[in-house]
């Protein structure tokens, strides 16, 4: 099944293109790494998933519906099948933890204050942050506003998540921690991604190793190997709006070209 889907894409801003005749599909599962320099595009896609942004030619399907020729309550409902991670948390300020996680259910009056409650302490206690439900975010490090943001961009089970440089500026052990929820997400819930990033390591992470479930319910974090050779997860590399390359790690590292040797080492 295919999730997300650009056809022939291009847009220009006051003239300069950002995307040309660009192709991309996500399949449910799959996560893309976008790679590419400042205005190559990554932005654009993401805000044409979440149909604020739509193409001036081409098509974008997402869970095959037709972007460009959806009503605004059109898109309205299909946002809710959609979760965001912007790159500085994005939280509330005037909100607690619990508040801003809890935004969309509030917003929605659909749940009981009681399934609320339940929800938030169930993600919350997901990123390992049940302790910090009645914090504000003034009181979190960088690291635990993104986990809070992870939490919050999961209500309501997403099928699609967007990441917008989660791991930027963070120390690598917190880099790791919230690479281990993207991983999970995808790899035992099944979600589909977009993940933005200029952070080669974190990419390779993601690129790399799987989640595993045990019978105990534990998650164990296995890299790629002889045991297996992980297939849903692909780099792209986008250079003046059009895809440079796509592949595997593998690919990507093996990779010749100039402007692909310059960006990953």
């Amino acid at each position: 099944m295919i999730a997300i889907e650009f056809d022939e894409v291009s847009k220009s801003y006051d003239g300069q293109t950002v995307l040309e005749n660009f192709n991309m599909v996500v399949r449910q599962g799959e996560m893309k790494i976008i790679l590419g320099g400042s205005g190559s595009g990554k932005s654009t896609i993401l805000k044409m998933v979440l149909g604020l942004v739509k193409p001036d030619t081409g098509t974008v399907f997402v869970n095959g519906q037709n972007i460009g020729r959806s009503t605004e309550d059109e898109l309205m409902g299909l946002r809710r099948e959609i979760g965001m991670v912007f790159q500085e948390g994005a939280l509330f300020d005037s909100l607690t933890v619990g508040e801003n996680v809890a935004y969309r259910l509030l917003e929605d009056k659909s749940a009981s204050e009681k399934e609320i409650e339940e929800t938030v302490m169930r993600l919350l206690t997901f990123v390992g942050l049940a302790h910090a439900v009645d914090k504000m975010p003034s009181e979190l490090s960088g690291g635990m506003r993104r986990r809070v943001a992870i939490a919050r961009a999961v209500v309501g089970n997403p099928s699609i998540l967007l990441y917008d440089e989660p791991t930027a500026g963070l120390d690598p052990i917190t880099s790791r921690t919230i690479c281990e929820l993207v991983i999970h997400l995808r790899d035992l819930r099944n979600v589909s991604s977009i993940f933005v990033t200029h952070d080669l390591a974190a990419a390779s992470t993601l690129a790399s190793e799987l989640a595993v479930a045990s019978d105990d319910g534990q998650v164990e974090f296995r890299p790629e190997g002889q045991e297996f050779c992980l297939v849903n997860t692909r780099f792209v590399m986008l250079k003046d709006g059009r895809t440079l390359f796509e592949g595997t790690d593998e690919m990507l590292k093996s990779e010749q070209d100039e402007y692909i040797r310059e960006f990953v080492t």
